[in-house]
């Protein structure tokens, strides 16, 4: 193994296929090694020496010194051979390396965006960063082929980087349902999941990311929050990467030190710092500007990260009830279960009798995914009074339309704490054809949808048709695999409505 963990003991028959598995150990990362070896195939400006190439590629000697060996029948000097010129460059993309990169312009795509919502930190990096972010992670990183998970995406990052490299694939995890709407008509490849990341990571995205991007809220615990579930995204734990953007004011450096030290407390090491990369609309108290982080985990990251995000704070933010000085709650229904015993594990079933859910502290999305969490023959719900689905009457049948085959719902103000509101919900029985979908919103979608819609048929659909038509619509194949619980709320109630036809 070299310095890098990079195998270089391959033994395949032909040097360019060992030399390709060496390529492919090192993840995203193997651009610098594809730099090395284009510069290999150079007749014009060969190198000087093995010293010349780890010091223009920065790649480790041990590194380079495995690459030539694997290439070694195939070199002639300090070049490669030119007849073997060819398959090196088409194999290891040479023309990809050399092609020019134009930030995309996103100025009227971040103008059409939803609005920021400031409970939730939101600050609009302005279009220019995008672009930059977008042009330096495919300028970094092997992205063609890779797996990018946006934790958080308020930026639009997913968006820029999906211009500049079309092959990347993308996923972006959000709490907030209308930007996760708006990037999916943005881009129809670009994967949405809705999660609030204080109860944990859609499980069909952990493990999968070879790279993760993240603005998060600019305190120690939204940090520790957000980069942890980052970490538990990442699938290649040797090679993966997670870049962040954070920034802190000058005059405030013991802050600064704080989240630094969650980012360490994680034993992540922070291998990179950009200053001042990333501008913004707003933050001005640290100069609207933000430093790029690129972070990479070590053996010792893995072995107590879950449990400690298993004690994530709900006060994670700068502004709004949820912030670090914020008290969210302060009601209380005797025997409830809190929002973590419905978020932060599998099905909640109560097979008889009532059951409460104290989501005081509700920010907004938290109400609709208790109904979808909870089965139970009565559910009282306690949510803050302005609850955007109490609103109005249009709120409120809104919600009526994406849940009432489950339960049917009843709105209550009148409480002795008039800050908050009752929701009280009977089950509806199962005679809706949706109702299926949504008591089973835990299960494997693919196969949960595949038989409502059997189910919605009166049994006319075969199984082989259902599951032709929950795939079509799903529309997303990493979406078959995943809970209804994690689905964006337009494609949760996109799916009813299909149940019901």
């Amino acid at each position: 193994m070299t310095g890098d963990g990079i195998r270089d003991d391959v033994i395949t028959e032909e040097p360019i296929d060992t030399v390709a598995a060496l390529v492919a150990e090192a993840g995203i990362a193997a651009r610098r090694l594809r730099q090395v070896i284009a510069r290999l195939t150079d007749r014009e400006r060969p190198p000087g020496g093995l010293d010349d190439l780890v010091r223009e590629h920065a790649v480790p000697r041990r590194t380079v010194e495995a690459l030539l060996r694997a290439a070694g029948p195939d070199l002639d000097g300090p070049l490669l051979r030119p007849t073997a010129v060819p398959r090196y460059r088409e194999r290891f993309g040479y023309d990809d390396l050399h092609r020019p990169r134009r930030a995309p312009d996103l100025t009227a795509v971040i103008a059409a965006a939803p609005a920021a919502d400031h409970s939730l930190d939101h600050v609009s990096a302005t279009a220019g960063t995008a672009g930059r972010r977008a042009v330096w992670l495919d300028e970094t990183f092997d992205l063609t082929g890779a797996h990018l998970v946006c934790v958080g995406d308020h930026d639009l990052t997913s968006l820029a980087v999906r211009r500049v490299n079309p092959g990347l694939r993308v996923s972006v995890v959000d709490v907030d349902d209308r930007l996760l709407d708006y990037i999916a008509a943005q881009d129809p490849e670009v994967d949405c999941w809705h999660a609030d990341l204080r109860f944990g990571l859609p499980p069909a995205l952990t493990g999968t990311a070879d790279l993760v991007f993240t603005d998060p809220p600019y305190t120690p615990e939204g940090v520790r929050l957000f980069v942890g579930r980052g970490a538990q995204a990442l699938g290649d734990r040797t090679n993966g990467r997670l870049v962040m953007a954070y920034g802190f004011s000058p005059l405030t450096p013991a802050l600064g030190l704080k989240v630094q030290r969650a980012v360490l407390d994680l034993d992540l090491v922070t291998e990179a710092i950009l200053p001042a990369f990333n501008r913004y609309h707003g933050a001005q108290a640290v100069g609207s500007a933000s430093d790029l982080y690129v972070c990479r985990p070590t053996p010792d990251t893995w072995r107590a990260l879950d449990r400690r995000l298993a004690k994530a704070s709900i006060n994670i933010y700068t502004h709004g009830g949820q912030s670090l000085e914020g008290r969210p709650g302060g009601a209380h229904l005797p025997g409830a279960l809190a929002p973590a015993d419905v978020f932060g594990g599998g099905p909640v079933a109560v097979r008889s009798g009532a059951a409460g859910v104290d989501l005081t502290g509700d920010p907004g999305p938290w109400l609709l995914r208790a109904l979808l969490a909870v089965n139970a023959e009565r559910l009282t719900l306690l949510v803050p009074n302005r609850h955007p689905d109490l609103a109005d009457a249009a709120s409120q049948a809104a919600l009526r339309e994406v849940a009432g085959a489950k339960y049917t719902l009843r709105y209550r103000r009148s409480t002795p704490d008039p800050d908050h509101a009752i929701v009280e919900a009977a089950a509806a029985g199962a005679g809706d054809p949706a109702a299926w979908l949504l008591t089973h919103a835990h299960g494997k979608l693919g196969n949960v949808l595949r038989e409502s819609l059997i189910r919605g048929s009166g049994g006319t659909l075969t199984k082989n048709e259902a599951r032709a038509e929950a795939a079509r619509l799903l529309d997303r194949p990493a979406w078959l695999d995943a809970r209804l619980l994690d689905l964006p709320r337009p494609a949760v109630l996109r799916l009813v409505r299909a149940s019901r036809s």
